[in-house]
């Protein structure tokens, strides 16, 4: 016999729920019975946008626009590849070097 499910508890915003879920002290299959869960798809979501205006000098946009016709690709498209491109870099963990430090006497 399967013991019986705790109640979802009520959160005051999003911060706090997802804070909840995220512990490691609270496992869903407390909460949620899994074996009832269906795939499913959302093929028409998109991640979110936020448009902004963003100033840069005029020799280095129309380089940005010459490359983008090379490619075939939309401008905007090609600076959103590149900052995606560069914060990906940004967030891989670089390799710690061991630094070998020598006494002076």
């Amino acid at each position: 016999m399967k013991k019986p499910l705790k109640p979802t508890p009520e959160f005051v915003d999003e911060a706090a729920e997802r804070a909840f879920w995220e512990s490691p002290k609270n496992d869903s299959t407390e909460y949620v019975d899994w074996s009832k869960a269906k795939l499913v798809s959302f093929p028409k979501l998109r991640p979110s946008t936020e448009t902004i205006s963003l100033r840069m000098p005029e020799d280095l946009l129309n380089t940005i626009r010459i490359q983008a016709r090379k490619l075939d690709v939309p401008y905007q498209s090609l600076i959103k590849l590149w900052c995606a491109e560069k914060a990906a870099q940004l967030t891989i963990k670089p390799q710690t070097t061991r630094q070998v430090t020598r006494k002076s006497h």
